[in-house]
């Protein structure tokens, strides 16, 4: 890590977070190549070498291409790395979508990683939570963090959400300015089963606004009706004729019944009270990130050929 590029108070945090890590004998971080347990992950591989593992938990809410980014950036660390496999689905209380469904996933989500620290001999489970996350409307996943006494290194040392980019920039990290991006069930409004037909058409149609260049983005499954959201920089771009016809085309062809964009552009909690659940941080336990391109990806393309039909 390049301290000297760090503003002094910022530098002395992570190092703190860095020694609290060297600590212990070694840490599951649970991981999904979001910037927040990316830092941890360097920072817990800087001071406990391979003691120190990152996991990804794989489920339906997890999307393919956020499982292999992870790979990825664990190797980018230089990290150890380990998959853990499980399905919200099994959880009525998960399926029935309430105000608690993150606190329901999160719990399973951590409890994986506490079976694999256990296989390898490790007390300690870390996730991603930082300093900004708590004051960020309506997270009852961070009450499953609390109660299953994970240990929030970035948390712990006040480090904030914009003190973590600088430092994931610090070690050079390619996820640094990596837009944020919580789990698919995010995107089914509260009160609406989460189904596995849902998730799937959900991931799918993001999956194109990503190859199609859109940076920050959602698709907002209500039951049926597809709400697109992109940040308002690129409303412009969205509001293309060629754009519109092809999201109605691919999105009505991937199982929904009608395709609408949000005018309001992309923001977290539209679709739960309070907030987007732990949509702002859920990479703290898997998956952040949404990926994608810069904002002027579609510069000099011609449209037609930009959004097939």
């Amino acid at each position: 890590m390049d301290t000297d590029a760090l503003a002094p108070a910022t530098a002395r945090k992570a190092e703190l977070a860095r020694e609290a890590l060297a600590e212990r004998d070694g840490v599951v971080v649970a991981f999904s190549g979001g910037v927040d347990s990316s830092v941890v992950a360097a920072l817990a591989h800087d001071a406990l070498g391979d003691d120190a593992v990152a996991c990804t938990a794989k489920s339906e809410t997890l999307p393919d291409a956020e499982l292999s980014d992870s790979r990825r950036v664990a190797d980018e660390i230089g990290v150890p790395y380990a998959v853990v496999e499980f399905s919200e689905l099994d959880d009525p209380n998960f399926v029935e979508n309430g105000e608690d469904r993150c606190y329901h996933c999160r719990t399973m989500r951590l409890g994986k990683m506490y079976e694999k620290a256990r296989e390898l001999g490790i007390g300690t489970v870390c996730d991603g939570t930082n300093a900004s996350d708590s004051g960020e409307g309506h997270r009852p996943g961070l009450r499953a963090v609390e109660e299953l006494e994970v240990y929030s290194p970035l948390l712990a040392h006040d480090i904030t959400k914009e003190e973590v980019r600088a430092i994931a920039d610090a070690y050079g990290l390619s996820v640094a300015d990596k837009p944020s991006m919580a789990c698919l069930s995010s995107r089914i409004p509260t009160g609406l089963e989460v189904t596995e037909e849902r998730l799937t058409r959900i991931e799918k149609a993001e999956r194109l606004l990503r190859e199609w260049g859109f940076s920050q983005f959602r698709v907002r499954d209500h039951d049926g009706l597809a709400r697109v959201e992109v940040a308002r920089e690129e409303l412009d771009r969205a509001l293309d004729p060629d754009f519109a016809a092809a999201a109605d085309e691919h999105l009505t062809d991937l199982g929904f019944d009608h395709v609408t964009l949000d005018l309001a552009g992309y923001r977290t909690g539209s679709v739960s009270p309070e907030g987007e659940g732990n949509e702002a941080g859920q990479d703290e336990t898997n998956g952040d990130e949404a990926g994608g391109t810069s904002d002027d990806a579609t510069d000099g393309l011609d449209l037609g050929k930009q959004y097939p039909r």
